[in-house]
């Protein structure tokens, strides 16, 4: 029997803090369940045929949002894959709605000080530019946590190899599965 079956049937949707690593684990996940893989963000620039970045800086936050809130609903339409979701996503109520009725959804949580040090070494995330990356992130940890804690299942990442997280986060969609399942009748 194939364990992993039950992980085909719905999208699984990675949802967390700036950093965690959604899509990095997200690809490494699709690639273990075999199934095809998606990354929120890359799928909205290709439709705004433009950056982040520049989206932000000329259209605002609440139109990126939006763009965003479009893009995971149509990709919620799709056969079941692996969703890596841009951090503020799950904090739109409607996209958050979305994720939950259409797909399996997994907190990506790690500690503030491992983020710090992954996204210092980049400069394409528009809401630290020019910012202290743990100040933000602190401020998004107080903000978002409360929200995260909604989706089906939380794993803590730490600073393991994403082969780790991908095995943690199998098992633990595996028990979430096996507490809510239906009951064969």
């Amino acid at each position: 029997m194939d364990r992993y079956k039950p992980l085909r049937a719905r999208t699984i949707t990675l949802v967390g803090l700036m950093g965690v690593g959604k899509s990095s684990v997200g690809r490494r996940l699709a690639n273990a369940l075999e199934l095809p893989f998606r990354d929120a963000d890359t799928e909205v620039e290709a439709a705004a045929g433009r950056s982040i970045p520049d989206i932000f800086a000329d259209l605002g936050e609440p139109a990126f949002r939006e763009g965003e809130r479009r893009v995971i609903a149509r990709l919620l339409d799709e056969p079941p894959h692996v969703l890596a979701t841009g951090g503020g996503a799950f904090m739109n109520d409607e996209t958050r709605a979305l994720i939950k009725a259409r797909s399996l959804s997994v907190w990506l949580k790690a500690d503030l000080e491992v983020l710090a040090r992954r996204v210092s070494r980049k400069d394409n995330r528009p809401l630290i530019a020019g910012r202290d990356p743990m100040s933000v992130l602190q401020e998004q940890a107080a903000l978002r946590y409360p929200i995260y804690e909604l989706a089906d299942v939380m794993v803590e990442t730490g600073d393991a190899a994403h082969h780790v997280t991908v095995d943690q986060v199998i098992q633990a969609l595996l028990a979430h599965l096996s507490k809510t399942e239906e009951p064969p009748q």
